[in-house]
């Protein structure tokens, strides 16, 4: 497996951190460096331990695989229509770095890598990943995908913030309505479900 090929995977896996940066972004007043790198920091950490666990205890996660789209399904619906009633009550978040910020960007941090933990499993079963020796490493694999992770999510926060400040109220329900989206989708991608109806609309 190539450069190219795992920083493609990297992209593709960070899509769904890249949207949930830009809602928490909108539901700031003001986005400052050190809380959106917080949040970078959080989407890209789990979108390296995942695929490495994955990769690492193999077909043991298999069933959190089965299991685990149903978990982000609920956590992005429950966040998700929180940020809706805040936004029809204009209700805005002011501090990202509290401990309840925390515990809310862990619960997203999750939700938005259970396919980088299914990635890990089938990093597992190809030849050419491997820990040490011919071939390409795990480790700079998962740390690719992370670090890739990292910066979309970064400049996310960036820009969901300049598109809230602009639109305030409807901005922070739009970006609800996406988190439950990006969980509607994810529920469907584990049933194979998604990429019928998408191969449908290209037809």
């Amino acid at each position: 497996m190539t450069f190219f090929d795992i920083l493609l995977i990297g992209v593709g896996l960070s899509m769904d951190a890249f949207a949930v940066s830009m809602c928490q972004g909108v539901c700031m007043d003001r986005a400052r460096w050190n809380h959106a790198l917080l949040i970078a920091v959080f989407f890209g950490g789990f979108q390296a331990l995942m695929p490495f666990l994955g990769y690492a205890l193999g077909s043991t996660f298999a069933s959190l695989v089965t299991i685990g789209p149903w978990i982000a399904f609920g956590v992005l619906l429950i966040l998700g229509g929180k940020m809706v009633l805040d936004g029809i009550r204009d209700v805005q978040e002011k501090e990202a770095l509290t401990l309840a910020g925390i515990g809310k960007l862990f619960l997203l941090a999750i939700a938005t890598s259970i396919d980088a933990l299914a990635v890990g499993i089938s990093f597992s079963l190809q030849e050419g990943i491997v820990w040490s020796g011919a071939g390409t490493s795990i480790f700079f694999a998962v740390a690719l995908i992370g670090t890739t992770t990292l910066i979309l999510s970064f400049f996310g926060v960036l820009l969901g913030n300049r598109f809230g400040l602009r639109y305030k109220r409807r901005a922070t329900v739009f970006g609800g309505v996406i988190l439950i989206g990006i969980g509607i989708k994810i529920l469907l991608e584990s049933y194979g479900i998604f990429e019928q109806l998408l191969s449908r609309l290209l037809a």
